[in-house]
């Protein structure tokens, strides 16, 4: 008996590509939709016009890319959103990655994903990172980040989670007494207006994404956030961020903190919006500032590094409590050997790992020969005459990469092959980081 045959379900879909920007000084009518689109995708606010127009502003400094999912087979029910609304968005843009040894490497930069629930589960998704993803290797584009709303999508299009964020709360009644208090003690911190540093977020983060292993760079929106004066979900300035500036010894500011008081929270609570340390002794001295504050218990902050020098340097360890760790910046590698070359290894040696991808774009057996830190990576023919000691998914050598995981973690979890004894080992040994990869930014 045959088996009945399967039509392919058709797709109804056209997938539009354009730039997100102002065209003189007005906000085209494809951006407009697009934006309306993300943001009940997001469930933010709806945006007026004018929060459209300054979306445009600040995302045509990125040189953001919209894709949306428009209808192209069905008129819209009455009352409906018509066919220029996508029924689903996608977006891009291109920054740089701090792999280590002093390299910024080139990456492109996901965000804006959502479809509608009333299209979900027809592949709409798949075409568009699909397409996204080979435009984007073709490009010479060496490896792909997103930060992930949900944690079970990414996965499947070869994402594996690379660094991750800490909550913090830091019990500051009476002051943070330190081990040292002299290493709080370099240079000075001064209240500021928070508009300052607005104008001054994009030389220091540039100065702290030089400086940290992991640190993704950020986008325009980035200086408004951190200084209160708008964020996707609401453009008007917050009247409750405040602003102290750390000056180094020669009265250049290299460090900074925005707060903001938490009304809900008791014991009476200010949380961070933002903190950038690029000098000596900036990071202690901006949170002994925060731990002087009058009538505040505690200070809490989503974005605390996994290894927090704050939590050694305390006298009371106890007092830093880590409430919540969560996956952050996932990364996707396109281009294996590209990647591999770029960032630096720990120990001399040769290991010989096969890469499977959904993809195709990272797939092959590749040769990792590392000499006095720097990598030569070769693809190997897939004949027979190479023999992996590694078999692993792009997923998870995305995850390797910066050091998240170990791969003798992964051979435990079931998620790669040793096809020679201790391989693992010799992999680890070669990936092996003496600092913990932080990333600082949300896209």
């Amino acid at each position: 008996m045959k088996s009945p045959t399967r039509h392919p379900r058709p797709f109804p879909y056209e997938l539009r590509t354009f730039p997100v920007r102002l065209v003189d000084g007005e906000v085209p009518a494809e951006v407009a939709s697009w934006t309306q689109a993300v943001a009940l995708g997001f469930y933010g606010n709806a945006p007026t016009p004018e929060d459209i127009a300054r979306f445009a502003a600040v995302e045509q400094v990125d040189g953001r890319m919209a894709t949306g999912a428009y209808l192209t087979d069905a008129a819209a029910p009455a009352g409906a959103w018509g066919p220029e609304y996508p029924v689903a968005t996608y977006a891009y843009h291109r920054k740089t990655l701090n792999v280590g040894g002093g390299t910024l490497l080139p990456v492109h930069q996901i965000t804006a994903v959502t479809v509608r629930p009333s299209h979900r589960r027809r592949g709409i998704l798949r075409a568009m990172i699909s397409s996204d993803l080979a435009q984007a290797k073709a490009a010479g584009i060496p490896i792909a980040a997103l930060t992930a709303s949900e944690a079970v999508i990414y996965g499947r299009f070869g994402f594996g989670v690379a660094t991750h964020a800490c909550q913090v709360e830091v019990a500051s009644r009476g002051g943070i007494a330190l081990h040292n208090p002299g290493a709080a003690a370099l240079g000075t911190v001064e209240v500021a207006d928070a508009l300052a540093v607005r104008d001054l977020h994009n030389e220091i983060f540039a100065r702290v994404h030089a400086a940290t292993y992991g640190s993704i760079g950020r986008h325009d929106m980035y200086r408004l956030v951190a200084s209160g004066q708008g964020n996707y979900a609401d453009m008007e300035p917050a009247k409750n961020i405040r602003a102290a500036l750390h000056y180094d010894s020669a009265g250049a500011v290299d460090g900074y903190v925005t707060y903001k008081p938490d009304d809900a929270a008791r014991p009476p609570t200010v949380k961070i919006v933002d903190l950038l340390a690029a000098g000596e002794g900036a990071y202690l001295a901006l949170w002994n500032y925060l731990g002087s504050l009058d009538l505040i218990e505690r200070v809490t902050w989503d974005m605390a590094p996994e290894v927090d020098p704050l939590e050694w340097a305390m006298a009371a360890k106890r007092d830093y409590k880590r409430t919540e760790t969560e996956d952050h910046l996932w990364l996707r590698i396109l281009d294996a050997p590209a990647a591999l070359a770029a960032r630096p290894y720990a120990a001399d040696g040769r290991v010989d790992i096969h890469v499977g991808d959904p993809l195709g774009h990272a797939s092959g057996i590749f040769r990792i020969d590392v000499v006095h830190g720097t990598a030569t990576v070769t693809r190997c023919p897939e004949d027979g005459s190479v023999a992996a000691e590694l078999s692993m998914g792009v997923s998870e050598l995305s995850s390797l990469y910066l050091g998240a995981v170990t791969a003798r973690t992964l051979l435990s979890a079931g998620r790669l092959r040793e096809e020679q004894p201790g391989a693992a080992a010799r992999f680890d040994a070669l990936f092996a980081r003496p600092d913990s990869a932080h990333s600082l930014t949300n896209f």
